[in-house]
C-alpha cells in the first residue's frame, strides 16, 4: 500500500526546488491534456453536441462534484453524458480544472457562474463573481441582482452587499433599493463601514423604503430603525423624526435617555452607541484675517489643527452656513454695497458653485436650516434694518415667508422642536433681549419670553432640549453670563458662569458627549480650545488655534474631508 503524502519526507529541502518540481509536474499534466494522452473519461455535452476528454484524477481533485460522480454508479463509464450545461461553458470549466484560469467575460459570466456552482468549482465561482463586480455599472447591477436571485450564490450576495455598503448613497436612490428585503437592508445598515457622511443619510434611505410600501413595511420598520446609531442624533431629531414612527417610540425614548442621562447609560440597553467608522466627526473651522480665509480641521488623534484649504473671498459681512457637503456663503458687503449673492463651496471637492441670488440684499443677517431648507433672516440692507425673511430650496429657489415681528440684525438663530428661534441682536433702538419663534407649518412668528439680558451676536447652542445663550464678549472680563431657555415653559433661567478665566468666548459645542469651548483667554491672544471635565467641574485645555479676527465652527464627518 502506498504511503500517505503527509507521511513522506519533503520532496526537496529547498522550496525553490519544490516549486520547480511542481511546475514540471503541471507542465506534463497539461501536455497530456492537450495531446489527449492517457485520457480515461469522455463527456458528451449538448447545445451544441461536443465531446470533452479529461483525466478523472485531475477533475476529482479539482471538484467534489466530479469526485462524487466518479465514485457513483456511472463513474466507471468511459463516456458520461452532461445535458444541463452547454458545451462551450463546460469545456471552459474543464480547462479551469487544469489551469485555474478560464476566459470569463461580461457576456458569458452568467452561464459560467451557474455552471461553476453546479460543478462545485469554488475558485471558478470566485473568478466569476470578481468579473461581475469589476464590471459593475448602473445597468449591469440589475443583471447582477437577477443572477444572485437565480443562483443563490452566497459569494455574489456578499460582494453585492459590500458594494452597496460602499456605494450606499447612490444605491439607496435607485428603484431596486425600494424592493430590498428587510434582512438584506438590516445587514447593510448594521455595518460600521456604511459609506455615509451623516447618520441622517441612513435615516432618509429607510424613510424612502418605508414610504414606498407602508402596509408591507410597517411591521419591519423598527428592525431597521434599530440599526441606526440613534445616539448620534440630538434629542430634537429623535422627538420629531424617530418617535412618531410606528413601533419606534421605545427606541426614541431609550436614545433620548442615553443622551440626556450620561450616568444612567450602563443601565440602558442600546445596540449601537458609537458612530460608524465613516461617520466619525471632527471640527472644521473657517477663519478669517482681513481678506485671507482658510479652513482648519481638527486632528483628534494628534490633538492639533491642520490646514484643510484656503478660500479666495473678496467681500465681507456674509453669513455662512454648513449644509451637508457644502459651505454656503449668503449675502455680504463689498465696496459700499450690500450683496444678495449666494455661493456654495463643496467641502469634499473644494469647488465653487453659484446658487440663485436672494430676493433681497443682506448683511449681518441670521441664517438657519430646517428640514433641508435654508432661511435668511433679517439683517441690514445698507443701513436699513430688515424684518424680511426668505427661504431657499433647490427646487424653488428663494421665496419670501412671513416677516419678523421686530426688525433686527446681529442676532442668532437656532432650530429646536421643528421651529426656528431668533435671539437677541440689534435694531435702530439699540441692543435687544427679544426672542421670536417661527413655525414653518403655520408660517407665523410669535414672541417668546425675553432673555434676562440684551445680547448682540451671542453664542447659542441647543443642548438636551434647551437653548443655552452666553455673551460672546464679556464686559467685566471675568466671567461669562449664561442663561437657559425652556421651550415648554417659555421661561429663562440663569445658570453658573461658563468659566471665569475666559475673556471672550467664540463658541461652545457639544461633541463626543462633551462640552467644548472656543475662545480667547485673558492672558494671551491665542484662540484656545478647552473641554469641560464634568466630574471635577473644571475646564481642560486641549489645543490652540492660530489667532485670527473671527472663526466659524462646525462639526463635520471625517469622511467628508478630502485627502487630496
Amino acid at each position: 500500500m502506498a504511503a500517505s503524502c503527509t507521511q513522506r519526507p519533503a520532496l526537496q529541502s529547498n522550496s525553490s526546488e519544490q516549486n520547480r518540481f511542481m511546475e514540471k509536474l503541471m507542465a506534463k499534466i497539461l501536455r497530456f491534456y492537450d495531446q489527449q494522452s492517457l485520457i480515461d473519461v469522455t463527456f458528451k455535452v449538448s447545445n451544441p453536441t461536443a465531446v470533452v476528454p479529461a483525466h478523472r484524477l485531475i477533475l476529482a481533485a479539482a471538484s467534489p462534484y466530479f469526485e462524487n460522480l466518479f465514485k457513483g454508479k456511472q463513474g466507471n463509464n468511459p463516456v458520461i453524458e452532461i445535458n444541463y450545461i452547454d458545451s462551450d461553458t463546460f469545456e471552459r470549466l474543464i480547462t479551469f480544472c487544469y489551469t485555474g484560469e478560464a476566459p470569463i467575460t461580461v457576456n458569458n459570466v452568467g452561464a459560467m457562474l451557474k455552471a461553476a456552482i453546479v460543478l462545485q468549482l469554488d475558485d471558478a465561482i470566485n473568478s466569476c463573481v470578481d468579473c461581475i463586480m469589476k464590471n459593475i455599472t448602473e445597468r449591469s447591477i440589475q443583471v447582477a441582482y437577477v443572477l444572485e436571485r437565480e443562483t443563490q450564490c452566497e459569494r455574489l450576495k456578499q460582494k453585492l452587499i459590500e458594494y452597496e455598503i460602499k456605494n450606499f448613497m447612490e444605491i439607496s436612490r435607485r428603484v431596486e433599493f425600494l424592493n430590498f428585503d428587510v434582512e438584506k437592508l438590516q445587514h447593510i445598515l448594521e455595518s460600521d463601514n456604511l459609506n455615509i457622511t451623516r447618520e441622517e443619510d441612513a435615516y432618509d434611505a429607510i424613510k424612502r423604503w418605508f414610504n414606498y410600501d407602508v402596509p408591507a413595511h410597517q411591521e419591519q420598520l423598527p428592525i431597521l430603525i434599530a440599526c441606526l446609531r440613534l445616539t448620534q442624533f440630538d434629542a430634537d431629531f429623535l422627538l420629531t423624526h424617530i418617535q412618531p414612527l410606528p413601533g419606534c417610540e421605545l427606541l426614541a425614548f431609550k436614545a433620548i435617555s442615553w443622551i440626556r442621562e450620561p450616568a444612567a447609560r450602563t443601565k440602558i440597553n442600546m445596540r449601537f452607541t458609537e458612530p460608524r467608522v465613516t461617520c466619525e466627526k471632527t471640527f472644521l473651522v473657517f477663519g478669517s484675517t482681513e481678506m485671507n480665509h482658510k479652513l482648519l480641521q481638527y486632528n483628534k488623534a494628534e490633538d492639533k489643527w491642520q490646514k484643510y484649504a484656503s478660500l479666495k473671498i473678496d467681500y465681507t459681512d456674509f453669513t455662512m452656513k454648513f449644509s451637508n457637503d457644502n459651505l454656503i456663503l449668503i449675502g455680504g458687503y463689498k465696496n459700499g454695497a450690500t450683496l444678495n449673492i449666494v455661493r456654495s463651496w463643496n467641502i469634499r471637492n473644494k469647488t465653487w458653485q453659484n446658487l440663485p441670488a436672494m430676493n433681497q440684499a443682506r448683511r449681518s443677517h441670521l441664517t438657519a436650516e430646517l428640514d433641508g431648507k435654508i432661511y435668511a433672516i433679517g439683517g441690514l440692507e445698507g443701513n436699513k434694518v430688515l424684518s424680511s425673511v426668505e427661504r431657499y430650496t433647490p427646487s424653488d429657489g428663494w421665496e419670501f415667508v412671513s416677516s419678523f415681528i421686530f426688525p433686527k440684525s446681529f442676532g442668532r438663530a437656532v432650530t429646536l422642536n421643528n421651529k426656528i428661534y431668533v435671539l437677541g441682536g440689534r435694531n435702530g433702538f439699540g441692543d435687544l433681549k427679544l426672542v421670536e419663534c417661527y413655525n414653518p407649518d403655520s408660517n407665523t412668528w410669535t414672541s417668546c419670553a425675553d432673555m434676562t439680558e440684551c445680547r448682540v451676536s451671542p453664542c447659542v447652542r441647543v443642548h438636551k432640549g434647551h437653548i443655552y445663550v452666553l455673551e460672546k464678549y464679556s464686559a467685566k472680563q471675568s466671567s461669562q453670563s449664561v442663561e437657559r431657555y425652556d421651550p415648554e415653559r417659555n421661561t429663562w433661567s440663569k445658570i453658573c458662569c461658563l468659566n471665569a478665566e475666559w475673556a471672550r468666548i467664540e463658541n461652545v459645542f457639544s461633541f463626543d458627549n462633551k462640552l467644548w469651548s472656543f475662545g480667547h483667554p485673558k492672558h494671551d491672544d491665542i484662540s484656545s480650545v478647552s473641554v469641560y471635565d464634568e466630574d471635577n467641574d473644571r475646564w481642560v485645555k486641549k489645543c490652540s488655534l492660530p489667532n485670527v479676527d473671527r472663526y466659524t465652527y462646525n462639526i463635520v464627518p471625517v469622511a467628508l474631508l478630502s485627502s487630496k
